[in-house]
């Protein structure tokens, strides 16, 4: 299969070009966006001229497949997602739809028809609603329409309200779920969004596994006081302790195994005067790891440090629990076949449609190379090559 490397990199500086800030800051797509639905419907631009029917979901998926195949034809399931982090990169989330088109582009050039479905999932970064992977999550019956009502975009809207003019129709979501007799399995292609396939020169890689991910908000209260004529030993400060256990959060991980890691990306301190001793503080907690027996003593972890903390009051609630998911081993080991021996197997770090689909059908992943694990910032990229690559063995599978 001829994959053209440079049709693949006009697709990818094309969509690129769909952004809410100057480039020169990164690329802002947020889901439901104008950029947003100008990259979409690029998508299904080029694949209609490739031969393809389009259908969009009852959740804002996109779905498109050679027109000689009937909706409830068994095919191959293969794409990812359009939306970005604010101020992200090129890559994340576009590569995986650009390769299925390319393979699609490719097959209807030369007058075949192929079992492939190109897919783009609806906001799976999460940075738009605050739930990632809504979009797979519907389709899959992971999440409702209750479930998903207080998530909410910066205007104030909910997935359903603000995805109305993009296909969202919660009176269909019942009977327009995943089915899987309609798939063979889902191929995601992905970046890396790690650093060890660029320094191993390796370009691709083939996923066996994606790392689970527990997160958390955290909420300690202190004694808020005046910050000049309070002594040291009667200060109850909020910040204080939380940074105790953020650092802690730092050993713990390093502790549990070289693949677990805990991020705290977000905090909030009340009442933020320079001269007031914190009195609340809140902050998020993300805890991954490929080892369910990690995440387990993690949350553990994390709970002591809380009781045996400095504040006044301190509380934390789970607020998502996605466990570790193994990618099906005879899609990897297919997978690898194709690709060559020498492909390495790695773990994902990063979260993905994958795992969503990963109990309802037969789901793999392909890794490409990322120049110094560079992610979610606009120095994000990936070899158009390496790509290509990832693109030939998506193919390859498919065909065989």
């Amino acid at each position: 299969m001829p994959i053209n490397p440079k049709r693949i990199f006009r697709d990818i500086e094309t969509i690129a070009g769909f952004n809410e800030v100057a480039p020169a800051t990164g690329y802002s797509r947020p889901t439901f966006s104008k950029s947003w639905r100008q990259a979409r419907d690029y998508i299904i631009d080029q694949a209609e001229a490739a031969g393809c029917k389009i259908r969009i979901d009852a959740f804002g998926n996109v779905h498109a497949r050679p027109k000689a195949i009937d909706w409830a034809g068994h095919v191959w399931l293969s794409g990812s997602h359009v939306d970005s982090v604010p101020t992200g990169g090129k890559f994340d989330g576009v590569v995986g739809v650009v390769c299925p088109l390319e393979v699609l582009r490719v097959a209807h050039e030369a007058g075949q028809t192929i079992p492939l479905e190109l897919v783009i999932f609806a906001e799976e970064e999460g940075t738009t609603f605050g739930l990632g992977m809504i979009g797979s999550r519907l389709w899959t019956g992971d999440a409702t329409a209750d479930s998903i009502q207080a998530f909410q975009n910066s205007n104030g809207e909910n997935y359903l309200r603000a995805g109305e003019s993009h296909g969202v129709r919660p009176d269909a979501f019942l009977v327009d779920r995943l089915n899987p007799s309609h798939h063979r399995g889902l191929i995601e292609i992905h970046i890396e969004q790690g650093p060890a396939l660029w320094e191993q020169q390796t370009p691709i890689a083939v996923v066996a596994a994606i790392s689970g991910r527990q997160q958390y908000t955290v909420e300690l209260k202190g004694v808020p006081n005046h910050a000049g004529s309070t002594p040291m030993s009667y200060r109850r400060d909020a910040l204080t302790a939380a940074a105790e256990i953020i650092l802690d959060l730092e050993r713990m991980a390093t502790e549990l195994s070289d693949h677990t890691v805990a991020t705290v990306g977000k905090i909030e301190c009340l009442p933020n005067a320079i001269n007031v001793i914190p009195g609340l503080v809140r902050f998020t907690v993300d805890l991954r790891s490929p080892s369910a027996d990690d995440l387990f003593d993690g949350h553990n972890l994390l709970d002591q440090m809380i009781r045996d903390s400095s504040a006044k009051e301190a509380s934390f609630t789970k607020t998502e629990d996605q466990p570790v998911v193994e990618m099906n081993p005879d899609l990897v080991a297919r997978l690898a076949k194709i690709a060559g021996e020498k492909v390495p197997a790695t773990v994902s770090g990063a979260l993905h449609d994958a795992a969503i689909l990963a109990p309802h059908i037969p789901t793999a992943m392909l890794f490409i190379a990322s120049r110094d694990g560079i992610s979610h910032n606009p120095a994000e990229f990936s070899r158009i090559e390496d790509i290509a690559i990832a693109a030939q063995v998506l193919g390859r599978f498919v065909q065989d």
